[in-house]
């Protein structure tokens, strides 16, 4: 059994990944959502880095089992700052953010010359079934601009095996953005699976299949 950290992007909220959650579950597989303090307008990214620490911290006690990371959008800012907090034995960036030494999210999308995707329901939740979209619309969104302030603190990214894996129907981060970024970034490839940036909600299944493929047979 592996232990997947879940971190979502703006909005911070959990309940993001509702439908991986039973699917990682049901292949035997223990998942663990964070909730971000993306209210809160004092939370900038060490608050952030925080939360998903005590998250799995009071879930697993102070000395857990390698976990598998994974970040949401802009969760791509946050997860890689508790790499040296947790054993991470994988971090997979999923429709992320992929920041440099001392850029702070607000200088991120000239940077990487992100385009303006449009209608932002349509780009988000284009292929997410009509019900789970109006639940999820129904919640309370609030998402600061605190974080996007601070400049990424790292100075090189993690030594931690990295994955970056997109949604080849991402109209937010399209895949040849996402491929670009990565190379120029990382110098990793991208892999796909079916879906949008939402993807843990429009394509669960395949998701939860790809993440598991990830692991060491």
């Amino acid at each position: 059994m592996t232990t997947f950290v879940l971190v979502p992007g703006a909005g911070g909220s959990a309940s993001y990944w509702q439908r991986l959650v039973p699917e990682l579950e049901r292949r035997g597989h223990r998942a663990l959502a964070v909730d971000l303090p993306a209210a809160d307008p004092s939370a900038g990214l060490a608050a952030y880095a925080d939360t998903v620490v005590g998250t799995v911290t009071t879930a697993l006690g102070e000395d857990p089992e390698p976990l598998v990371l994974v970040a949401q959008s802009m969760g791509g800012l946050t997860a890689p700052l508790v790499s040296d907090r947790l054993p991470v034995r994988l971090l997979v960036l999923l429709n992320a953010m992929v920041p440099c030494p001392g850029e702070t999210g607000g200088a991120w999308w000239a940077a990487t010359g992100h385009a303006d995707p449009g209608d932002p329901t349509e780009a988000f939740f284009h292929d997410v079934p009509a019900d789970v979209a109006a639940a999820v619309q129904a919640e309370p969104f609030e998402q600061t601009g605190r974080p996007f302030e601070d400049p990424w603190p790292l100075d090189r990214w993690p030594d931690v095996p990295t994955r970056v894996l997109a949604g080849r129907d991402d109209r937010f981060f399209p895949v040849e953005f996402q491929r670009r970024v990565a190379a120029d970034r990382l110098g990793l490839p991208v892999d796909e699976v079916p879906g949008g940036h939402l993807v843990a909600l429009s394509r669960p299944v395949e998701l939860a299949e790809r993440l598991i493929a990830y692991l060491p047979g």
